[in-house]
């Protein structure tokens, strides 16, 4: 798209939604007696707001007297707030003016004046009509003397469309990254690369809601407020969210006055961390600033042991030992600043930069046997790779809040930018069985370096026509700039020769798109039809040979089809405590950059990767039946799920040909070596049923057991080779929480205890299966101080050392059983200190009328 077009989309988006925002009527206030008609005659109508929280307030009670009378005999009209805030009155005699009187326990009464001018008023052949807006209540300290609150959210909350899981409850993620957080969520796995899976397929990450170029294990634990799991997302998300989305909401909040919260870690192998976050309210305005760093190590252990096979008989035999001590260091900052210009519009702006660098120093043995398993060669291999890289964004939002509750208005414009850059040294060495040498010594060396830029405009309209009803529509669009450059050499007698792996690409990546759903709610039934429409581009370049891949869908109108991706919810409340929703979506699922790109990766010389320019982008249908349960001791979440992928990008594996090794010899790759690659399969189709349950047995014991079965099919052929796989996989998850409690004061009283049990089967590929997984996760928190401002906790990641990653390949070539790790077992002990002035002036004379501008939560 030119800069020309992007602007007159821009121009349009904003035109568009401005006079949305403009030029509608002043939108009717729902009420017990008038439903939200739009013709509310002689009536006066707002919203309570908490002066401290910005939450609204129920159950108050206000009353409306004649103008400087409050008697009860004078009594015109009362009614208690709805749960959102709001009150009306309506049908009202007319006259000069009335009082308003508001209380509700916990906060100081409120009386105001309200001064009926007709001639001023609009809708004056109809009588007036005054909209009070919010009205902000102060907390009555002296009532609340004494009273201590004890309830607090649970770690996960569950619900039809979402689970959201509250960060502070892992205590086994303190100090640590958004990784160590993810292993302890259901339904969620991590691979050995960091990788995150949700029901055995990719998500997107988001944070706070949108797209990032931050991976996981560079934001911090203690940044992060909660993790929201959306399985099969509607119309309204991005069309490439197939296997569903992760959100990471990042701490900050909007209480008055100065707050914060200060975190150190220290544990081993080479664990550090501290974390900082602030907020300070007043005014119009909340700052908040977060600050970060993380930094462990440890040696990781991996192996490789392969049979050669032709014909159904074994020809050799290839083991491969490696011992991998890996180091990390980041550092992050976040700030920015809320503007509440009014009751109705907020604006707010946020900054991050992040920055770090990897180490990584690798030794590998290398075992070849004849078919008799008898040593004919052996070598070393040793590679000392060092990375850096920095991640920044820069992030707009506006947000316009009408009278009428949930219909709003906002708009956001982000811009993600950084670079990476790395440098390795490989050395190779063989050997004859008695330690002469096999062969010359190699060495290898290459430096690459990347540069990414995404800039995103979105603007989203939501609106409740009427009390049964809500339609919601939205445009974005999304721009991608990424550069690399890789250059790999081989040293031979002092001289460096130039290798085929070196690589200079470019590619450009452009998402149009624009959104409708319409939602339907009374009493216990309810439903939702959505459509999304995504226009997709991408452009991938090898410089140095101006070969060129990519993709352009829809290409035609007449595969219009392809742009198209409808949702539906249906949800019916069966009993009071009993709820039942079915959903479909059609998601789409593209090809990333390192999928597509044909440049070879020889990291490990007996598992080499490479791209495929001629991936196509696949389709996902899916489908959802959803049970809830709620009861005396918890609640019960059943899923049944089916996931059909046509075309489904799948991994494909096969031993290198002997150009391709002839292409690579001096980069030391093994003549056996296995290629790596991606090929759109026939068709994947997953089955599955979800259990999650969260009980709480006793006063201080939670469990929360998560169950997934899942069967998949893959149907696949290359080369007339039929790569066909089927199987059973499953993943048991136990969360466990138990809160020790004396009747005396002791160093035991509050003690937190938290265990995660994680198991995942063998799970089927097209070639084999990946190995089973077993790890333990414990951690230990102690509480203190006033208001428990101080905390105390010991993590252990990984109690038995078990977490690794495996794979299983069978093939009519080749039988290879794998396995690596990235991570090691960890210690963590962590220190965090809470504190906070509600009194807090820049100005030095207290909060004053801090609150006065507030914006919903």
């Amino acid at each position: 798209m030119s800069m020309k077009c992007l602007m007159i989309l821009l121009v349009g988006i904003g035109s568009f939604f401005t006079a949305v925002a403009q030029g509608e009527e002043e939108p009717q206030m729902e009420s017990g007696r008038n439903n939200g008609r739009s013709d509310k005659i002689n009536s006066i109508y707002g919203k309570l707001i908490d002066k401290n929280t910005g939450k609204a307030i129920e159950a108050a009670s206000v009353q409306l007297y004649p103008a400087g009378k409050k008697k009860t005999s004078a009594l015109l009209d009362g009614m208690l707030s709805h749960p959102n805030g709001e009150f009306l009155f309506q049908n009202l005699q007319p006259q000069g003016s009335f009082r308003l009187v508001i209380t509700a326990i916990g906060y100081e009464t409120m009386e105001q004046d309200i001064i009926i001018n007709k001639g001023g008023e609009k809708n004056e052949r109809n009588g007036f009509e005054r909209d009070l807006g919010n009205i902000v209540m102060t907390t009555n300290f002296k009532q609340l003397e004494g009273v201590t609150v004890t309830n607090s959210r649970p770690a996960l909350e569950m619900g039809i469309d979402r689970k959201v899981f509250n960060v502070d409850k892992s205590i086994t993620a303190t100090g640590g990254t958004a990784i160590d957080i993810m292993k302890n969520i259901p339904s969620v796995s991590v691979d050995i690369e960091g990788n995150v899976e949700l029901r055995n397929s990719t998500p997107q990450i988001f944070v706070d809601g949108r797209p990032t170029i931050l991976t996981l294990d560079q934001i911090p634990a203690d940044h992060i407020e909660k993790i929201e799991l959306i399985t099969n997302p509607s119309a309204k998300f991005d069309a490439a969210s197939s296997g569903g989305i992760i959100n990471v909401v990042l701490k900050k909040n909007k209480r008055i006055g100065l707050n914060g919260v200060a975190s150190v870690s220290v544990g081993t192998p080479k664990v550090l961390s501290g974390n900082l976050n602030l907020n300070m309210r007043q005014g119009k305005f909340n700052v908040f600033v977060s600050a970060g760093h993380n930094q462990s190590g440890g040696i990781a252990k991996g192996s490789t042991l392969r049979e050669n096979l032709k014909g159904g008989a074994v020809t050799d035999y290839f083991n491969q030992y490696s011992e991998n001590e890996r180091s990390r260091n980041f550092n992050s900052i976040r700030f920015g600043t809320d503007i509440f210009i009014s009751n109705r519009n907020t604006v707010t702006i946020s900054q991050s930069f992040s920055k770090g660098d990897f180490g990584n120093e690798e030794n590998q043995d290398q075992e070849y046997l004849n078919s008799n398993r008898e040593l004919f060669r052996y070598g070393t291999r040793t590679s000392d790779d060092n990375s850096g890289f920095n991640r920044n964004s820069t992030r707009l939002n506006y947000k316009y809040n009408f009278p009428k509750p949930e219909k709003e208005l906002t708009a956001d414009v982000s811009y993600n930018y950084g670079g990476r850059d790395n440098r390795a040294v490989i050395n190779n060495r063989f050997f004859n069985p008695d330690g002469t040498t096999y062969q010359p010594e190699s060495n290898v060396w290459n430096y690459g370096s990347s540069n990414e830029k995404q800039f995103t405009v979105q603007v989203d309209y939501a609106n409740p026509v009427t009390d049964f009803t809500k339609i919601e529509m939205g445009l974005r669009t999304y721009h991608n700039a990424f550069t690399s450059l890789y250059d790999a050499y081989a040293r031979d007698n002092g001289l460096d020769i130039k290798l085929p792996l070196s690589n200079n690409y470019a590619y450009t990546e452009m998402i149009n798109a624009a959104y409708f759903t319409y939602s339907y709610k009374k009493e216990k039934f309810s439903y939702q039809l959505g459509l999304r429409a995504e226009q997709a581009k991408f452009d991938g370049e090898l410089v140095d040979s101006a070969y060129k891949f990519g993709y352009d869908y829809p290409s035609q109108v007449k595969n219009i089809w392809d742009a198209l991706f409808p949702s539906f919810f249906i949800t019916k409340k069966i009993a009071e405590k009993d709820e039942l929703q079915f959903n479909y979506t059609r998601r789409i699922r593209r090809p990333r950059f390192w999928q597509l790109n044909p440049f070879i990766d020889i990291n490990d010389p007996a598992n080499i990767r490479q791209g495929n320019p001629e991936l196509r982008p696949e389709y996902v249908n899916s489908f959802e039946l959803n049970y809830s349960r709620d009861y005396n001791k918890g609640n019960l979440l059943a899923v049944l799920y089916f996931r059909s992928n046509p075309n489904d990008i799948t991994q494909y594996s096969d031993t290198i040909t002997d150009k391709q090794y002839q292409q690579l010899n001096n980069a030391a790759v093994d003549p056996n070596a296995i290629l790596n690659t991606y090929i759109n399969a026939s068709t994947t189709n997953r089955y599955g049923i979800e259990l999650t349950l969260q009980h709480k047995p006793g006063k201080n014991l939670e469990i929360t057991p998560t169950l997934n079965l899942q069967y998949r099919t893959v149907k696949a052929t290359v080369n007339n080779l039929d790569l066909s796989n089927k199987g059973l996989n499953w993943e048991a998850k136990l969360i466990g929480n138990y809160k020790l409690e004396t009747k005396t004061r002791s160093l035991f009283n509050n003690l937190g205890f938290q265990m995660t049990i994680d198991y995942e089967s063998p799970t089927v590929i097209p070639q084999g299966k990946r190995k089973s997984e077993f790890t333990v996760d414990l951690g230990i928190k102690k509480e203190f101080l006033k208001d428990k401002k101080a905390t105390v906790s010991l993590a252990v990641n990984d109690l038995f050392n078990t977490r690794r990653w495996g794979t299983i390949y069978d093939t009519e070539q080749f039988y290879q059983d794998s396995y690596r790790r990235w991570n090691v077992r960890n210690f963590r002990i962590s220190f965090s200190y809470k504190f906070g002035d509600s009194k807090f002036s820049l100005g030095g004379k207290g909060s004053g009328k801090a609150g006065a501008a507030n914006s919903e939560n």
